[in-house]
């Protein structure tokens, strides 16, 4: 019986941290390409959900169809507010870009909750919802689906960078991106591509967790739980980036469970902040950011 509950509560723990991955990655794709930290990439990922969801349910478009051209509206939308709302804040004050992307979060949460309502809504999930049993233990197939679905898609975004002539360049970018210009490479296209992979990365992470959760304006807030992620992981890291995902969706469902009855059933609202804190003491660029060194 605890076998069984440990093995339900890992594999919820692995479909929340493959959400807070893609999250993750999304903000890392950003901030290494332009080094702006987009903190409107949660409310990215609500946005996608709902146009996914209106796609599906309000047109009937079959749930696929739905699903990629919420991808491509998405995208747009990604690309223009790269190019009319941050791109003219290049060269200015971080300070300025921070709070321009932080207003930017807050414009399209509450655009979203006029046009679509602040109350939960049922996302149309394609999967079956009679549970998988795995070892006696009864598994959410959305979760499953999740896990799966997201790793494939972590994976071949990391092949896209480490082979593909356009995953090159944005790395090149990012490493320098004065250098990167002098050598050639549209450092204008890098930013925008940024952008829109990180934008396409979170609609899959808004569609997925609404299949097993609910859809709401307050979705965004979910994805807050991406930022001890990435500093867990490494602000630079897209490996930190995963593996600190799935670290922190595991231990929130882990300690939720078995520390609840000590600490108080919303300790699981703060683990992730905990391990944070203790990592930051013993690692402050995260367990794979880059470390640097400032002589004086």
């Amino acid at each position: 019986m605890a076998f069984q509950i440990l093995m339900q509560l890992t594999i919820t723990g692995l479909a929340w941290g493959s959400v807070y991955a893609c999250i993750a990655l999304g903000f890392v794709l950003i901030f290494k390409a332009t080094d702006i930290f987009n903190f409107a990439q949660p409310e990215m990922m609500m946005l996608g959900a709902y146009l996914a969801f209106t796609l599906i349910t309000m047109l009937k478009l079959p749930f696929l169809v739905g699903f990629a051209l919420a991808l491509v509206l998405i995208a747009l939308i990604a690309a223009l507010l790269e190019m009319m709302v941050v791109r003219p804040l290049v060269g200015e004050p971080v300070l300025s870009v921070i709070m321009v992307t932080l207003g930017l979060a807050n414009v399209i949460r509450g655009v979203t909750g006029v046009i679509w309502g602040y109350e939960e809504l049922q996302f149309p999930s394609p999967f079956p919802e009679e549970p998988l049993r795995i070892f006696g233990v009864a598994i959410n197939q959305a979760e499953i689906y999740t896990i799966v679905a997201t790793g494939i898609l972590l994976l071949v975004f990391l092949l896209f960078f480490k082979y593909s002539g356009s995953g090159i360049s944005m790395r090149a970018t990012a490493e320098d991106t004065r250098t990167a210009f002098l050598m050639g490479i549209n450092v204008k296209r890098v930013f925008t591509a940024s952008w829109v992979i990180a934008a396409l990365v979170a609609t899959v992470a808004g569609v997925f967790l609404s299949s097993f959760t609910y859809l709401e304006p307050k979705l965004s807030f979910t994805g807050l739980k991406a930022l001890p992620a990435i500093i867990l992981g490494g602000l630079d890291s897209i490996p930190g980036a995963i593996i600190g995902g799935l670290i922190i969706g595991i231990a929130e469902n882990l300690g939720g469970f078995y520390l609840a009855d000590y600490l108080g059933s919303g300790i699981n609202e703060i683990i992730a902040f905990v391990i944070v804190l203790i990592v930051m003491m013993i690692r402050p660029y995260g367990l794979f950011g880059t470390k640097e060194i400032e002589r004086v």
